[in-house]
């Protein structure tokens, strides 16, 4: 059940549940689980790891997470390709052709949500909402559609539509955007000084007002609207987040153990959560990590609860 669930999602070591891994996630029952290219080895396989979770939870619908991207940012490449389909790609479709635009992301969509629910994952994140900007760091590069973010806006809710459409629920990610970083944060801590006017009508404006269930944080200090934290860990960007930007579903943060994120462990899973975030990330799969981050989570509330059930609705 969902109400016995806490509020984190977790990644695993490799391709199949270890015993250590089977009874972490029966005894701290996570809210969902994200796979990555380390997790899949073949078809075969991917489908037994996915199984093996599902029966765990006697869920169905269990939130099975993947950043399947295309372009760079390709979890299924051991089975397929799809590097050629960066944001870029399509962005220039749009800009180009519209209509030739609809009809290749339509089919496109359609397949990586088949592919996907064949696996039993019901979870992509996507789409790449960052405003590419000339001098951002690479990290985003032709994952963003365009420059301009009006364009931005309307392929992703295109792209959410049409992943909603085929029963894979989406993230618009990295909330309030990633554009003007000018580092890794993966790495580094980005810090950008853009007044928020600018900010306003250039980065977050492709985010306002998206109907999607799960949105995930930039670890990123927007020093206009606070100097000290990044969007992860500040009540007053998760605010603006809420109310300027009229997000009103899961806010997820980014990958907790990130170096963008300059606590510990411990620290960054409470402050995420002090600030506002729903639901925190933690991906490496790093066994000591995952308890750190499990004991450091709440079960899930009441708006969690709703918001997931909303979301089980669309995959029936």
């Amino acid at each position: 059940m969902i109400k016995n669930r806490r509020a984190f999602i977790t990644g695993l070591k490799s391709a199949s549940l270890t015993d250590k891994e089977k009874k972490f996630l029966k005894k701290f029952k996570p809210w969902g689980v994200i796979v990555f290219s380390r997790n899949i080895k073949s078809f075969d396989q991917l489908n037994k790891l996915i199984n093996d979770i599902k029966k765990i939870f006697n869920d169905i619908n269990y939130p099975i997470l993947i950043d399947e991207e295309g372009g760079r940012v390709n979890r299924l490449k051991k089975l397929f390709d799809t590097s050629v389909f960066t944001g870029s790609f399509f962005g220039k479709t749009y800009k180009k052709d519209i209509k030739k635009f609809y009809l290749y992301y339509r089919i496109y969509s359609k397949q990586i949500s088949y592919i996907l629910k064949s696996f039993g994952i019901n979870i992509n994140t996507v789409p790449v909402l960052d405003v590419r900007r000339k001098k951002s760091n690479n990290i985003i590069g032709d994952r963003s559609f365009d420059f301009d973010p009006k364009i931005v806006s309307k392929i992703g809710t295109f792209c959410i539509d049409e992943f909603t459409k085929n029963k894979i629920g989406t993230v618009i990610k990295h909330i309030p955007g990633h554009g003007l970083a000018k580092v890794d944060s993966h790495k580094y801590t980005p810090v950008v000084k853009e007044k928020f006017n600018i900010l306003n009508k250039m980065d977050f404006y492709p985010f306002k007002n998206k109907k999607c269930f799960f949105a995930m944080t930039a670890h990123i200090v927007y020093q206009d609207i606070d100097k000290f934290n990044t969007a992860t860990h500040s009540k007053k960007v998760i605010n603006l987040i809420r109310n300027k930007i009229n997000f009103k579903n899961l806010i997820i943060s980014d990958d907790i153990s990130m170096k963008g994120l300059k606590f510990s462990i411990e620290e960054n899973t409470k402050k995420a959560f002090s600030a506002g975030c729903n639901l925190v990330l933690h991906c490496n799969g790093k066994f000591k990590e995952m308890m750190i981050v499990a004991r450091n989570s709440p079960k899930v509330n009441k708006f969690i609860i709703t918001k997931t059930s909303q979301f089980y609705k669309i995959l029936s």
